[in-house]
């Protein structure tokens, strides 16, 4: 399969310089100090192998009453940080000029992590796109098609890369099968931070 972006897929290489992430790092660090990662389990009980918070109105969540998304964070009880500026500028840019994004889901990958292929569909309006941002190591992501069963193709995201998923694409499966440690030096310790911002509510 080969990805074209008239899906609405498109791959923005280093749109973030290092400098930039290393701004953005600093500003997610404060965000999980007040709003710590999270590994939380699938309706079926399973524990996810990413550890996950968010910023916004919003953050995703998943337990056994199902994929939603709630107001607070399920351990504390406080509300999400807000979303750091340079996220809503970049959305901004390149997903909508008008009507802010109300959630930005911050997923922690290590060595081992990985997320199978799924369709982003908890939000209200399918219109508005998925902005994807990836900081540290370098995760190689799989897209498909609208059905799970559709032909797939990898591509490797690595720091400072943004995706968009707008049009067609924005309900395409996606995942990541598996990450690089070592691949970059942003993160201490290692791992990957993927900063997905969402229109969850109606507009």
């Amino acid at each position: 399969m080969s990805l074209s972006t008239t899906s609405g897929f498109r791959l923005l290489p280093g749109r973030l310089s290092p400098a930039a992430q290393a701004a953005l790092l600093e500003e997610v660090a404060a965000g999980l100090a007040d709003a710590p990662l999270v590994r939380q389990a699938t309706p079926g009980g399973k524990l996810m192998s990413v550890a996950m918070s968010s910023f916004g109105d919003l953050g995703w969540t998943t337990d056994a009453k199902g994929y939603r998304y709630e107001p607070r964070h399920p351990i504390t009880g406080r509300f999400w940080p807000q979303i750091p500026t340079i996220l809503t500028d970049l959305w901004r840019e390149l997903a909508d000029p008008e009507v802010p994004p109300d959630a930005c889901l911050i997923n922690f990958y290590d060595a081992d992590a990985k997320m199978g292929l799924h369709q982003d569909k908890d939000e209200a309006d399918f219109r508005f796109p998925v902005l994807s941002v990836s900081l540290g190591d370098t995760a190689v992501f799989r897209i498909g098609g609208l059905k799970r069963s559709d032909p797939t193709t990898s591509v490797r995201l690595s720091s400072g890369d943004v995706c968009l998923l707008a049009g067609e694409a924005r309900l395409y499966h996606h995942g990541i099968d598996r990450i690089l440690p070592g691949s970059s030096r942003l993160i201490p310790g290692g791992g990957r931070i993927n900063l997905t911002l969402r229109r969850a509510a109606a507009a």
